[in-house]
């Protein structure tokens, strides 16, 4: 933005746009600012940093359109070869493309024309092409403790080839192996140990750094041959100097015999590393250079140069589109996958102990690493920024850090990236820079040529030197007069060392006042030039200086009212709006009622407002009656679900209910009473589902509804379960007692008349003492007739 720029650069920012002496400083302020070289755009006073504006501020300050400059930056580009798409052909195949001619980015090289905070995009496209070459060196630490793992490696070429075909026809094949530095204490440099470093009677071959044993080749067999002919060597310590090994690798192209195709390299180990400063132990100091020092394939410098820093080879690998695989043994694979995180674009994979899976190893390691695609730039000029955005596979969407790169990618499968390059000012003094941004592991890139906008199209067409319109003493141009040093005023027609003159300041002071250009400017060269505000939208004006933008009336917080401009501190109003600030509307529609009546027909609109005359109406366009019949009921449900959370809107209370506020009270005095405020105040009472009442009162305050509620329900009390079911228990007890007295009483009164009844029929009873026939004596006397009498 010119005028109100973006923090940190707000400051710089403000200071360029307010004190842009010419069309070139102008562009560069921001990116909406605009020079006006109309010749009578400036007015009495205005200084010349007033044409750099907004555009649309200089189109109302009465800038002609063409007249105004205001460069747009653009793209343009230049080398477009579509993405390669091509099947892999089983057999020979008669018309195979070389490495060089198969595409996988698009476009190639564009041209950007960069214009100070004006952001340029573009898209790039990337496809994994199908059969594409790859090239893979085999990099194996030689110590004794990988004797086992040789044997296994001796086989590999013939049986990688197999593997590697099924994924592409043209796969060539190196070898190298490392051991380490050959000075002590890394090595024991006693002549035997020097001729075999190996103990008993195990033949082993003399310790060396590095050596290239086969550069790459479509021959397994040949790589059989040649691995098959290695000897284990041996060395004292257990870190060993693979990174110088790597380094070699990656520097050496040529002897190596790396193509422009995929590049893979394979570091085999059971060890850790050393690292830049570990050569101090052996008197090494001086850092490794990162160049080529191989003599008859062997790094003849490890006794000169330090071992490389991690940095030093994530470097060397990222220029030369080196992806690496650690295949490393499981007690190593901690301290190799921390070595990854800081290496882009490399794998470690579990070697077995004695290297029997290597193949397989070698084949996940490279379809892990295949599947992502990341993005990188080359060292951007300073102020310019790039921000990436990619579309992946299956509409996958990253941005920011994630943005410059794509995952789980198939071969065949297409990405789109998004890139928008910015830059802030005018960067190296205008120089076209180039910069370049590739896939990771990839030997393709795209070019991209920055142009910067740093000067405006009049800054070379029709510029006058020694201009008459500057007194043959400055440059026309823009518009408006440049000049030669020690020269100032508009035309350039004063000397900077006759500017402080008595005559010069007199035609700077208004009726003859004591005041320079109303203490709001200076006078120069006999005119004044009026100070500059710290906000560059506020401007003093005028002959004098006496003039401004800034100190008109206000409404709302607002400028005139936010609907007209200041000139000369006084507003001059847009259509449809009037008053000292252009704060009253000459628009009646928002006085409109539902009727379409201007105020409903109960009241006048002025400045857009209805002032009602009836006073019984209220409201924004006379139509609310507060006190008319029916206006409890209307409410009734919105307040019972916005007081107490209940009733039929319980579920629609937030999108039908809030268009009054609400205001809640403890209890029936803290209501609002009719006498309290001076509009009307209706008090309602309404009873919900459960019976129960709430208070409330309604009214209008000017165009604002309020609501003053009770916060409790008043609800009949309900009965008192102890006390009744005590009450019936007691009932039933007593009740049980009484009819059990009453009918103990009732057998009393029942038995003593019976007994009444028995005395006196025993009383009143006669007897007859005569025998009962019937009766027979209960003895019966039986005589012995034998007896006699005697004893």
């Amino acid at each position: 933005d010119c005028a109100i720029p973006l923090l940190p650069l707000t400051l710089l920012s403000l200071l360029s746009f307010a004190n842009a002496k010419h069309c070139g400083e102008c562009i560069q302020a921001g990116a909406k600012c605009g020079w006006c070289e109309q010749e009578d755009f400036l007015k009495q006073g205005e200084a010349l940093s007033t044409r750099c504006d907004e555009v649309e501020s200089l189109k109302e300050r009465g800038c002609n359109d063409s007249q105004i400059q205001n460069p747009i930056g653009k793209k343009s580009i230049i080398t477009n070869k579509p993405v390669t798409n091509r099947k892999k052909v089983t057999g020979v195949e008669t018309n195979k493309p070389k490495p060089e001619e198969i595409t996988q980015i698009q476009p190639q090289k564009l041209r950007l024309n960069l214009r100070s905070g004006q952001p340029q995009s573009f898209d790039l496209k990337f496809k994994r092409a199908e059969d594409y070459p790859i090239d893979l060196y085999y990099l194996m630490d030689l110590s004794y403790s990988m004797k086992d793992d040789l044997e296994n490696v001796k086989n590999l070429g013939t049986s990688l080839m197999l593997e590697m075909k099924k994924i592409t026809s043209d796969f060539h094949i190196g070898f190298g192996s490392f051991v380490e530095k050959t000075v002590m204490p890394y090595i024991s440099t006693t002549p035997s140990k020097l001729l075999n470093p190996c103990t008993g009677d195990q033949n082993c071959t003399s310790p060396f750094s590095y050596k290239n044993v086969l550069s790459l080749t479509s021959d397994g067999n040949m790589f059989n041959s040649l691995v098959g002919k290695q000897q284990i060597s041996g060395n004292l310590d257990s870190p060993e100097g693979g990174f110088d090994a790597i380094m070699q690798v990656a520097v050496c192209g040529k002897e190596i015999g790396w193509r422009n195709v995929t590049r893979l390299l394979v570091f085999s180990t059971d060890a850790g590393f050393h690292f830049a400063g570990d050569g101090k132990l052996g008197g090494i100091v001086l850092p490794n250079d990162g160049k080529c020092h191989l003599e008859d394939n062997v790094y003849t410098m490890s006794h000169y140069y330090d071992y490389p820093s991690i940095a030093h080879l994530v470097q060397k690998l990222s220029d030369n589109n080196i992806q690496t695989i650690f295949a490393v043994t499981e007690e190593f694979q901690p301290v190799y996958q921390e070595l990854k995180n800081l290496i882009p674009k490399s794998a470690v994979g579990t070697l077995s102990a004695n290297s029997s899976n290597v193949i397989n190893l070698i084949i996940d390691a490279y379809n892990s690493l295949s599947s992502e695609v990341i993005l990188d730039n080359s060292k951007l000029p300073e102020g310019v920024e790039i921000e990436y955005k990619s579309q992946c596979k299956n509409g996958v969407v990253n941005d920011k850090d994630d943005g410059r790169k794509c995952s789980n990618i198939s071969i065949g499968d297409e990405v789109n990236f998004n890139i928008t390059v910015t830059s802030k000012g005018c960067p190296n003094d205008g120089k076209s820079e180039t910069i370049k941004i590739k896939p990771l592991g990839f030997t393709e890139e795209v070019e991209i040529i920055l142009n910067f906008i740093c000067d405006c199209q009049c800054q070379n067409n029709d510029v006058v030197k020694k201009s008459e319109k500057c007194s043959l003493n400055g440059t026309f141009e823009c518009g408006a007069c440049r000049c030669f040093e020690g020269r100032v005023g508009r035309n350039c027609e004063c000397s900077s060392n006759d500017m402080a003159t008595d005559d010069m300041d007199q035609t700077c002071r208004k009726d003859n006042s004591t005041d320079i250009c109303s203490n709001n400017g200076e006078c120069v060269c006999g005119t004044c030039e009026c100070k500059k505000r710290p906000n560059p939208e506020e401007r003093y004006s005028g002959q004098f200086c006496e003039c401004d933008n800034f100190n008109c009336d206000r409404s709302g917080n607002k400028l005139c009212g936010g609907n007209g401009r200041c000139v000369c501190r006084e507003c001059i109003c847009d259509p449809m709006w009037s008053g000292r600030a252009c704060d009253c509307s000459l628009d009646n529609s928002t006085c409109l009622a539902t009727n379409k009546q201007i105020c409903n027909g109960r009241g006048r609109c002025e400045c857009g407002v209805c002032k009602c005359t009836d006073p019984k109406f209220q409201g924004p366009t006379c139509e609310t009656c507060p006190t008319c019949p029916g206006v409890c009921a209307e409410h009734k449900l919105c307040v019972q679900c916005r007081a107490f959370g209940t009733g039929e809107k319980m579920k629609t209370c937030k999108e039908e209910c809030s268009y009054f506020n609400l205001i809640t009270v403890k209890d029936r005095n803290k209501l609002p009473q009719p006498n309290d405020y001076p509009y009307p105040v209706m008090h309602c009472k309404e009873r919900d589902a459960n019976d129960c009442w709430f208070y409330y009162t309604y009214a209008v305050n000017d165009t604002e509804r309020e609501v003053h509620v009770v916060d409790k329900l008043d609800c009949p009390s309900g009965p008192d379960i102890i006390p009744i079911v005590a009450g019936v228990v007691a009932g039933i007890v007593l009740i049980g007692l009484a009819l059990l007295l009453i009918w103990k009483l009732l057998m009393i009164i029942h038995d003593r008349r019976e007994f009444a009844k028995f005395e006196k029929e025993k009383m009143n009873a006669k007897w007859d003492t005569g025998e009962n026939p019937i009766y027979k004596s209960a003895v019966t006397t039986v005589v012995n007739p034998k007896y006699e009498g005697k004893c």
